[in-house]
């Protein structure tokens, strides 16, 4: 199966969340899994949370996965809290 990593900036929320989204489903469209790096995020808004959710779905329907890596304390607790650690593969 084909992944490529996709780098998400220091935050995700309302600012950047449809830029991420469409950059993700761009991938997503060519057949290939999606490695979200996330060593550069401290923020993820629940705008955020919605991407990395609607992304999980479209990839799912396309028998491909995301996989998340550099996961910040930050957002670890926040996934943790809403439970959305349980809906992911990590790397």
């Amino acid at each position: 199966m084909n992944m490529e990593s996709y780098k998400v900036g220091e935050r995700l929320d309302s600012f950047n969340y449809q830029q991420v989204q469409d950059d993700v489903q761009a991938i997503l469209e060519k057949g290939s899994s999606v490695l979200l790096d996330m060593t550069a995020c401290h923020y993820v808004s629940s705008t955020g949370l919605r991407v990395l959710l609607y992304s999980k779905k479209m990839a799912a329907a396309k028998g491909l996965k995301i996989c998340l890596s550099g996961i910040s304390d930050e957002v670890k607790d926040v996934m943790d809290v809403t439970g959305f650690s349980n809906f992911f593969d990590y790397a």
